[in-house]
């Protein structure tokens, strides 16, 4: 488990992890978390997709890296003002307005830093400024939104208040081809990376667009990817990357090369100390279980061995780095995040 090395220069140790399973309405805890945001003031931002059954739960939690639960905001489910239907990402602006691409409702939401409610753009459609599905949101250093608009198979690139700029991509994969991507990020220098995850690599652009290269190929070896879900670039140009579809995490270097790998080794978080000291029963019961199982074959693919495995990412959907060089790591699966650093 944890960090598998090739290089001095760069390493990511384990930190913490924070989150459990909230099963209700509201409250500490997470209900299929898929994406992360901080806000300047360093507040933890985590948007809950739910599952169809708790569809009207749906909603934004705010927490910080002590495990304090600050709150949470949205309308619920639906198509109304703060409403979602199948959220996918999130972005802070530089003027800590956070910005909710939902898939379902082709638009996004925008709030302040308070959860209150300020506006939305985009709607249903293939011309320009319109969205079919988007999956991916990312503000660059003069606060333009490149939304990756996942069923038109193109990144589109707005102003701060949702207005058209230009647009690229087209489905294939061939270099700016795109399959059904997901996640995107924006370097120190304005640079734009998408992941285009049924195509299994990472593409790099100019903020006009315009391709400088690809990395990541089919597969499940080192530096190889599996329906990459997301990526985050730090400060050195290291390319960090939630590889879905391998239920790991892979960093590459600035050209691409793989660096190392994280598979998960995630421990209790203070909310589960909590709820196993108030329901000593359960936590009787984890203590019997077999929460690192050694597996035989029948357990042929990371989905199924991290299913098995409680420590390891089951369903990292997103990465995010915060000022600091932490790492952050969503798993949709298991409702809460993994701290590297």
């Amino acid at each position: 488990m944890g960090a598998m090395t090739v290089t001095r220069s760069f390493t990511l140790a384990y930190v913490k992890t924070v989150g459990i399973v909230n099963n209700g309405y509201n409250g500490r805890g997470f209900a299929n978390p898929v994406a992360l945001e901080l806000s300047r003031d360093g507040r933890i931002f985590v948007l809950n997709r739910c599952d169809p059954a708790r569809a009207v739960a749906i909603r934004i939690g705010i927490c910080n890296l002590d495990e304090e639960y600050l709150g949470e905001f949205g309308n619920g489910h639906g198509d109304g003002d703060g409403q979602f239907v199948l959220p996918t990402a999130m972005a802070f602006n530089s003027e800590d307005r956070l910005h909710i691409a939902d898939e379902y409702n082709h638009r996004i939401s925008v709030f302040d830093s308070s959860g209150d409610y300020l506006s939305m753009w985009g709607g249903y459609g293939s011309g320009d400024g319109q969205l079919n599905g988007p999956s991916g949101i990312a503000f660059d250093s003069e606060d333009r939104a490149y939304v990756v608009d996942q069923h038109n198979n193109r990144v589109q690139k707005f102003t701060r208040d949702g207005e058209y700029l230009l647009q690229w991509g087209q489905e294939g994969d061939g270099h700016g081809q795109f399959n059904l991507p997901w996640g995107v990020t924006v370097d120190s220098r304005d640079n734009v990376y998408v992941a285009d995850w049924r195509n299994d690599r990472i593409q790099k652009f100019t903020r006009d667009g315009e391709f400088q290269s690809s990395f990541g190929s089919a597969g499940d070896g080192d530096g190889q990817l599996h329906r990459p879900s997301d990526v985050a670039v730090d400060k050195q140009g290291y390319i960090h990357v939630a590889d879905w579809g391998n239920e790991r995490v892979q960093v590459l270097d600035p050209e691409g090369g793989y660096v190392l790998k994280l598979l998960g080794e995630a421990t209790l978080s203070k909310w589960a100390e909590d709820f196993y000291a108030s329901n000593p029963d359960e936590m009787l019961e984890r203590e019997r279980s077999n929460l690192v199982p050694q597996l035989g074959p029948e357990y042929s693919n990371p989905y199924q061995v991290s299913a098995q495995t409680e420590p390891y990412f089951w369903g990292p959907a997103s990465v995010t780095l915060d000022e600091e060089g932490r790492l952050y790591v969503i798993e949709t699966n298991r409702h809460r995040f993994q701290v590297y650093q």
